[in-house]
């Protein structure tokens, strides 16, 4: 892989993994698009993937580090009673919501990943994502809830609905911001519950990979600071996404995942006549 390439992997990575437009397929498509010789199962691959990865988790954490905090806070009991009580029931609901993707997500990955994992297919699911976000929209609750007015029972199903993203095509965020406006949350609430949520996911995935990464470090020839930059790189870039979509969801409560379905027919139909 070379620089050029890294780059624009982590860019991808950082603006596709909070954007709703699966960051897994686009990972997919564009190699194939592009003719780029790039094994995605190889050995080689897999440092590059888990930097890139904690580089987002560090992004997210940077953002809302004041989330983070007021649940650091509440479970220390430090605090007004009403803070200690709102900030608990949403560190919960995110905790509920973590559950289900980590128990779908050890079972079915690698088998996901495997019959799914080739550019055509990712092409045509991206287009299945567009119809996802657009009817998401059409049968959506009014969005009137804050996120300490949802109950564990909407959250866990939001948290379900992550399992998806593991087909590559469907989006993650884009998947529980939907589970999230059907359940009644504002678009800026959805989208504020979907990234916190996937803090732990994405930093533990990261996490559990970095013990194999080190293990295998020896049979491994990559470029350590290629590595570091691109991580760099997609943690930059995911900050900005970050900013730039809760800036969105805070202005645009009408029709607001309507764009992001658009664009993944376009995205998906050119690929498919491109890659077919």
């Amino acid at each position: 892989m070379t620089y050029i390439q890294s780059l624009i992997i982590a860019i991808l990575q950082g603006a596709t993994e909070l954007f709703p437009v699966s960051s897994l397929g686009h990972a997919v498509i564009l190699p194939g698009l592009l003719g780029w010789s790039v094994d995605q199962k190889s050995p080689d691959f897999l440092p590059f993937l888990v930097v890139l990865h904690l580089g987002t988790a560090v992004a997210l954490l940077l953002y809302f580090w004041r989330d983070w905090a007021g649940f650091a806070c509440a479970v220390l009991g430090r605090g007004d009673a009403a803070t200690i009580k709102r900030e608990r029931k949403i560190f919960a609901l995110v905790c509920a919501a973590t559950l289900p993707a980590v128990i779908l997500g050890f079972a079915l990955e690698h088998k996901l990943r495997d019959i799914f994992g080739t550019p055509v297919i990712a092409a045509a699911f991206l287009i299945v994502n567009g119809f996802i976000l657009f009817f998401g929209e059409r049968i959506k609750h009014a969005g009137k809830k804050n996120l300490d007015e949802v109950g564990f029972k909407a959250a866990f199903i939001i948290g379900a609905c992550q399992a998806l993203a593991l087909i590559p095509g469907i989006s993650r965020a884009g998947s529980t911001m939907v589970g999230g406006v059907i359940a009644g949350l504002t678009h800026k609430e959805a989208a504020r519950f979907s990234f916190l949520m996937a803090t732990p996911i994405i930093a533990g995935a990261g996490v559990l990979e970095v013990p194999k990464m080190i293990k295998a470090h020896d049979a491994i020839a990559f470029d350590g600071t290629m590595v570091i930059v691109a991580g760099i790189v997609a943690g930059v870039t995911a900050y900005g996404s970050t900013l730039v979509l809760m800036r969105y969801f805070k202005h645009t409560e009408t029709s607001a995942l309507k764009p992001f379905a658009i664009y993944c027919w376009v995205a998906g139909a050119i690929a498919l006549i491109m890659l077919s």
